[in-house]
């Protein structure tokens, strides 16, 4: 569950970064999109890496999910009998919420695969063939920016505790020192990547981003 949640955080990470390109214009965006359609051509077909990466994520999201379910089993075996009181001293939020964090990043991941890239659905009733212009289209949409703000919040907070976790998973919290910094990388991760998803649906709306 750690290695594949570590992988995760790096393809959010550059995908974050990819979303960036909005801020450069709509040639910038739409150049970038098209650059990796293009990685490992002609070795591969046009598209094919992209193929490739999706498979290995899917991959890597069924493992990651198979985890959480065991690691959940196990704990209520361990605990058949539930506390009568509940009082999440010592725990944070990010880490109380993770099962249903993890539960709506997966629900908003179907909406975002939907939306952008399996079935390309422009809720403006606008084309969907160009990538930049759908980005325009979703995101000048109120209500859809704010489930994409409300699913980074969750994506933030399932980071924040889920590199904490992969840290001390790995052994890299042996030490107090290295336990106050495995909790700044925690926070590091979630404000840098969640933060940066949030940048483009907002400077959309408010008309920064636009056709």
């Amino acid at each position: 569950m750690a290695v594949t949640g570590l992988l995760f955080i790096a393809f959010v990470l550059f995908h974050m970064y990819g979303n960036l390109k909005a801020f450069a214009g709509h040639d910038a965006f739409d150049e970038y999109a098209h650059h990796l359609r293009e990685l490992g051509t002609p070795v591969l077909p046009y598209g094919g890496f992209l193929w490739i990466n999706r498979v290995a994520l899917l991959g890597a999201l069924v493992v990651h999910v198979a985890c959480a379910v065991i690691l959940w089993r196990r704990a209520q075996a361990a605990r058949p009998t539930a506390y009568v009181v509940q009082r999440n001293r010592s725990s944070s939020l990010s880490s109380r919420t993770m099962r249903w964090g993890g539960i709506t990043i997966l629900l908003f991941l179907v909406w975002h695969l939907l939306n952008f890239t399996i079935g390309k659905i422009n809720v403006t009733g606008g084309a969907t063939s160009d990538p930049y212009n759908l980005l325009v289209d979703s995101f000048s949409t109120w209500w859809l920016t704010v489930i994409y703000l409300v699913a980074m919040l969750a994506l933030g907070m399932h980071l924040h505790h889920g590199t904490w976790s992969s840290m001390q998973t790995l052994g890299l919290t042996n030490s107090p020192r290295s336990r106050a910094v495995a909790k700044r990388t925690g926070w590091v991760v979630a404000i840098v990547i969640a933060g940066g998803f949030a940048l483009v649906p907002l400077f959309t709306l408010f008309g920064v981003i636009s056709k």
